[in-house]
């Protein structure tokens, strides 16, 4: 895979959740990978999600989120600004997708990005250049 990629908030929480193994395995080798080619790309919105998701639902603490947050600021990291709060209201309209994951959608537009990494999204949609892959599909026996 060539361009850049941006990776959803599944993908961040996955790589710290035990009782996934397998997608914890597949969520890792896939940062370190987009860590080592410089082609990774992360947004604001996802790294917020990513703490309140770590803290609340897989009990890390805070000290410890925070550190990983800091980590995950060596990816480019998209600020969106209201022109793109419209831009993704546009998107949510035009593709039903919720608010959020439109949000999602424009920064990795924004980002330059060709690939979309997501469980929350149909794997292989493509909206602009911009196209869905489940990162976790082999796992689960699906194509990706």
């Amino acid at each position: 895979m060539s361009g850049r990629e941006f990776l959803d908030t599944n993908v961040l929480i996955y790589a710290d959740d035990a009782r996934d193994p397998r997608k914890r395995t597949d969520a890792r080798e896939l940062i370190r990978r987009l860590l080592r080619e410089r082609r990774g790309v992360l947004s604001l919105q996802v790294l917020q999600e990513f703490f309140a998701a770590a803290t609340r639902k897989l009990g890390m603490r805070s000290e410890d989120a925070r550190r990983r947050v800091v980590q995950y600021t060596r990816f480019d990291v998209v600020t969106l600004g209201p022109a793109d709060l419209v831009a993704a209201i546009d998107l949510h309209r035009l593709h039903h997708l919720s608010i959020w994951d439109a949000l999602v959608v424009r920064a990795a537009l924004m980002g330059a990005c060709v690939t979309l990494h997501t469980e929350d999204m149909q794997s292989g949609y493509v909206i602009e250049k911009l196209a869905f892959r489940n990162p976790f599909a082999s796992a689960m026996g699906e194509r990706s």
